[in-house]
């Protein structure tokens, strides 16, 4: 066993015919025994039985059982019946179970032990066999009834036999049995070791993974190396790999074939046939040149074929000279590639090819393009109208047709050839190419006039997309193009071409940009009377970013001011800026305070970031700043929240300039944190002034620098808020932003006292009619009769419920703006729901009829309360002049 080791399929087959022989023995042995001991069990049965129905129907047995002493009758009986059958017992009973006979005295007069059933089946006249375990093994008991002569059931006789006295026989069978098994293990044990020894010698030690991957190295050694190889037996081809086909262009099925039908030439057939052995031979297979070594392989000194290789040497000669042109190639690609694209400028990326392709590659280059590409747009197919873009070459008075003049190319010419397939064309005679000259037949005889005598004109394509054409030209003292120089042109092109579709693209986004972000930026100012206001947006030079503002009319005329910028650039951060804006204009329409505001803005950024993030669409915007400012003119307080974003700068009326101190919080989308507001009063004409970041950054200042000359250019009382826009722009723009700019001045206005009337309502439905003509009268006060019916019906209906479902105190409050405002303030935060009541509910039908009768209405929340508040149009009146 040491020499055959378990790995081995020597070692693996002996292990296999080992436990094969050992299974079959033990099985044997196992199944003789089982066998033996059931048929041990049958004979206790069968000669219990028979030994107990022979006794019962034994002459005498049943006289015995009547007689007057069945004891001293039976005892001897059963005691000679016992030794001479070989049982263990025989026991003689009467029809009520009481023994007369047993081997053991005591136990004489007492009634026979057996499962519940038993004796009332043997005096049934039944014979009952049963097998149980008792203190010295399995025992088998044989219950058989006794007859008198007239056939009735006197008695029984139960036979018992152990089991293991029957087995004692068939356990004197077992060493030869054991013995057999042996010998029979020793003859297959001598049997396997021979046959694993052969197979030892053949498989040299090595196991079944190791054959399979040994061989599957020699294929994929002989088949992937760089070398043909053959292996040759007397004059037929045994085996051959991939490279060997192909540098013999060999039958697809050559194996076995005799080498002079495999199309050899005669010098190669002679070698492989020869025998000897040779060393890089050389030798021609069609217009390669082959180097061939031949080695004999030999097994006991006897030849039993050879193998010989192959190695294309042309090949290599010519993968030479392609490196030295390949590494040329690639030094001018890489000055090349360092020069083009530089700007995202069509027409200067253009130029940057014509330059980067002179002198080395050509002698003059010109480029024409699309006049869409040109403009940023999506060419049309079939346009054949080009404008020269570009021209560069070794001198300046070349013929060539100008920069800036159209070109309508001709069907037929090398150009529109080239752009017709896709590829270069190439023209390597200017002379002999009729087409060319027919496309300027006053100009192609001074331009061959000149020198130049070859032309390489390439497509510019990207994307499948044609832009434009690439023409090389080579004049007077250069060698013409050839093929090869197809290879080079193309890729200057096509890297070209790929930094022009940049650049066009660029422009193309660049513009639908900023038309989608001045699409989403608000075109005018909403008609309000609490601020005057004045703003100014410049989008940033290097891309549209995200910056916004908005002015957002509130309930009880107040105005929010809001400014916002998205982090990134270009169409993702002008679209996010575009839901922002509308975000904030429905979360303000709600009502809601500016900190609780910030804080769905926030969850609505995170969204935003995490479905892009999920989307993988490679532009992440990080989050997005905002500060949002809520002016009451009635009361004259501003209240103001912060997302990321600077304070804003308070100019009062007297010129002093300030920076409130806004509660800082995190930009939105970052979450974490909640956003505290904090509210001031701002005297009527102070100025607030809500800026971007891109307005006090810039020009190598920093954010604090930016602030104090903010500081500085505001303190001025007297400017209008459109002044004061253009001083800070005049004093804060850079010569080139990189960062959109808002500016958003607003000068506070009062309410004024007259147009505002506020009272207190008990909480007693009878003060619901005195509110009415208290509302009447200011109404008539003001010059509004006309409204006062439907003013009463909301404020009842309002009132009312006020003080059905609501909490003290309730309070009225009418104020006349553009429009005339209803308030009814409570003490509760509960909020009123618009509904349906059907045709036979009682009540339910107040808030429906508010809703019919105001232009708008809604609610608001404050620390004590809510505000239920409705708008209605005054017909036109000029509340102005009032």
């Amino acid at each position: 066993m040491d020499r055959l080791p378990r790995r081995s399929i020597a070692g693996q087959v002996f292990l296999l015919q080992v436990g094969t022989t050992l299974l079959l023995i033990v099985t044997a042995v196992v199944f003789l025994v089982f066998q033996a001991q059931r048929d041990s069990t049958d004979d206790a049965r069968r000669t219990a039985l028979g030994v107990a129905e022979a006794f019962a129907t034994a002459p005498g047995t049943a006289t015995a059982l009547t007689g007057t002493d069945p004891t001293a009758v039976l005892q001897p009986r059963t005691e000679a019946v016992g030794k001479s059958s070989g049982v263990d017992y025989v026991v003689v009973f009467d029809d009520e179970g009481i023994r007369f006979t047993h081997p053991d005295p005591a136990l004489i007069g007492k009634r026979v032990v057996g499962p519940p059933g038993l004796l009332d089946e043997v005096f049934g006249g039944r014979s009952v066999t049963r097998t149980f375990d008792t203190s010295v093994g399995p025992t088998v008991n044989a219950d058989v009834p006794v007859r008198a002569a007239d056939g009735h059931v006197v008695g029984g006789v139960a036979v018992g036999i152990t089991i293991t006295n029957v087995n004692e026989s068939a356990h004197r069978q077992l060493p030869a049995l054991l013995a057999a098994g042996a010998a029979s293990l020793a003859l297959a044990l001598g049997a396997a070791a021979l046959v694993s020894r052969r197979l030892r010698r053949q498989t040299h030690g090595l196991g079944p993974v190791e054959i399979t991957r040994m061989y599957e190295h020699h294929d994929a050694v002989l088949h992937t190396i760089r070398e043909g190889v053959l292996m040759v037996d007397g004059d037929r081809l045994v085996r051959a790999n991939d490279e060997a086909r192909r540098l013999l262009d060999l039958p697809e099925k050559c194996e076995g074939l005799p080498l002079g039908r495999l199309g050899l030439g005669p010098g190669i057939v002679e070698l492989l046939t020869s025998g000897d052995t040779r060393t890089d031979e050389m030798h021609t297979a069609g217009d390669r040149l082959l180097a061939v070594s031949l080695r004999r392989v030999e097994r006991g000194g006897v030849t039993t074929g050879s193998v010989a290789t192959l190695r294309d040497t042309t090949e290599l000669h010519r993968q030479r000279s392609r490196a030295e042109r390949a590494h040329k190639r690639l030094e001018l690609l890489y000055h090349a590639s360092a020069r083009i694209g530089t700007t995202l400028d069509v027409v200067r990326t253009a130029e940057e090819l014509a330059e980067a392709s002179t002198p080395r590659c050509a002698d003059f280059v010109t480029v024409e393009l699309l006049d869409a590409v040109r403009r940023g747009a999506e060419p049309a197919p079939g346009d054949l109208v080009m404008h020269r873009v570009a021209l560069h070459g070794v001198r300046d008075d070349v013929p060539l047709i100008p920069v800036g003049e159209a070109i309508a190319f001709r069907p037929g010419t090398p150009i529109t050839t080239g752009l017709a397939s896709g590829h270069a064309a190439l023209v390597a005679d200017l002379r002999a190419e009729e087409g060319w000259q027919r496309q300027d037949p006053v100009r192609a005889p001074r331009i061959l006039g000149y020198g130049i005598h070859s032309l390489i004109s390439v497509p510019l394509r990207a994307r499948g997309i044609a832009l434009g054409v690439a023409n090389f030209w080579r004049g007077a003292g250069s060698e013409p193009f050839t093929r090869e120089d197809l290879s080079i042109t193309e890729e200057l092109a096509s890297r070209a071409a790929v930094a022009i579709d940049n650049a066009r693209r660029f422009h193309r986004e660049h513009t639908v940009a900023v038309a989608l972000q001045r699409s989403l930026l608000p075109h005018g100012l909403p008609v309000q009377n609490a601020l005057d206001v004045a703003y100014r947006y410049l989008p940033a030079q290097a891309g549209v970013g995200g910056d916004w503002f908005d002015v957002i009319p509130l309930s009880g005329a107040r105005v929010a001011l809001v400014v916002g910028d998205v982090a990134g650039h270009g169409l993702h951060a002008a679209a996010t800026m575009g839901r922002l804006r509308t975000a904030v204009q429905n979360f303000a329409g709600l009502d809601m305070a500016p900190d609780e505001l910030l804080g769905h803005l926030d969850e609505l950024v995170a969204g935003l970031d995490r479905d892009r993030t999920d989307a993988s669409t490679g532009t992440d915007i990080v989050g997005a700043t905002c500060l949002y400012a809520v002016y009451d003119p009635v009361s004259g307080d501003c209240t103001m929240a912060r997302a990321g974003h600077p304070p804003p700068a308070v100019v009062r009326p007297d010129g002093s300039v300030d920076f409130p101190e806004l509660p800082p919080g995190p930009p939105l989308g970052l979450g974490g944190l909640p956003f505290a507001p904090a509210e001031f009063r701002l005297p009527e004409g102070s100025r607030l002034v809500l800026f971007t970041n891109g307005l006090v950054t810039g020009r190598g200042r920093d954010i604090e620098a930016g602030l104090d000359l903010l500081r500085s250019r505001l303190a001025d009382a007297d400017r209008t808020p459109d002044e004061t826009c253009a001083v800070l722009l005049d004093a804060l723009l850079p010569d080139r932003p990189d960062d959109d700019i808002v500016l958003l001045v607003a000068r506070t206005r009062a309410f004024p006292a007259d147009r505002v009337a506020e009272w207190h309502v008990p909480r007693d439905p009878a003060a619901v009619a005195g509110g009415r003509a208290d509302a009447t009268r200011q109404l008539t006060e003001w010059g509004l009769e006309e409204t006062a019916f439907i003013t009463e019906l909301i404020l009842s209906e309002l009132v009312t419920n006020a003080i059905r479902h609501a909490a003290e105190p309730v309070r009225v409050r009418l104020l006349l703006d553009h429009s005339l405002i209803c308030e009814v303030s409570d003490g509760s935060s509960t909020a009123p729901h618009l509904r349906m009541a059907a045709t036979t509910d009682e009540g339910g039908r107040g808030l429906f009829l508010v809703a019919q009768c105001a232009r708008r209405w809604g609610t608001r929340y404050h620390a004590q309360g809510k505000v239920i508040w409705t708008e209605q149009p005054l017909n036109a009146l000029d509340t102005e002049g009032r």
